[in-house]
């Protein structure tokens, strides 16, 4: 092989090349590594929800064609969000929420405003639900007025959104919200109003 051969194989060109390799590499593993620390440190945990009282102005069935009915439903939760990152505040946007019972919504979903909540906070919301008639099957119209007879009411309340961290300068992406509280409310038929929470404050289930 000749002089000049050796030169182009292995001359100043070719090191330049392995030099900006190396270097290129370097980089990528130092950007994991302050990545993979950053994610340590402010890895935020999800929030917490629970339901703190209860009202009830209107539950009522009209009765339509076989085989559903209506149900007629006007309520009110609050609900207790608490934010328990000291390093990270949270951001809820899209929000809605609605009443099921026995898995079939009685109320329609209802918007929420957008909420900020400060790091390492507690915040609650009180949405008014229902107010139109919403068609469910015989079964649960039935399971209601039985439940109401009885004096205890098993009922799902279901939040919907998306929310994102924010810590420092630092932005996470939006995170889809499903959350689900269970609840049995002390509840019989002709009550309007405060109505007590069986059991103690129920806590809720968050898909985050």
């Amino acid at each position: 092989m000749s002089k000049a051969s050796l030169m182009g194989r292995y001359g100043p060109s070719s090191a330049t090349g392995r030099l900006l390799c190396y270097a290129m590499a370097t980089i990528l593993v130092l950007c994991g590594i302050i990545a993979l620390v950053l994610y340590l440190v402010y890895r935020p945990s999800k929030p917490h929800f629970s339901v703190l009282g209860a009202a009830v102005y209107q539950l009522s069935n009209a009765s339509s064609a076989s085989p559903a009915t209506a149900v007629t439903t006007s309520m009110q939760f609050t609900i207790a969000l608490r934010n328990p990152n000291e390093r990270a505040s949270i951001h809820y946007d899209r929000l809605s929420a609605y009443i099921s019972y026995r898995d079939q919504a009685i109320t329609p979903p209802v918007p929420l405003p957008p909420l900020f909540q400060e790091k390492d906070s507690n915040l609650a919301v009180s949405p008014v639900l229902g107010g139109e008639a919403v068609p469910v099957s015989t079964e649960v119209a039935a399971g209601l007025m039985t439940d109401e007879a009885y004096g205890v009411v098993g009922m799902r309340l279901v939040m919907l959104g998306r929310l994102r961290y924010k810590s420092g300068p630092f932005r996470s992406e939006w995170y889809g919200m499903y959350v689900r509280c269970d609840m049995l409310v002390g509840l019989k038929k002709g009550v309007s109003g405060q109505v007590p929470l069986l059991g103690g404050t129920p806590d809720c289930d968050a898909d985050i």
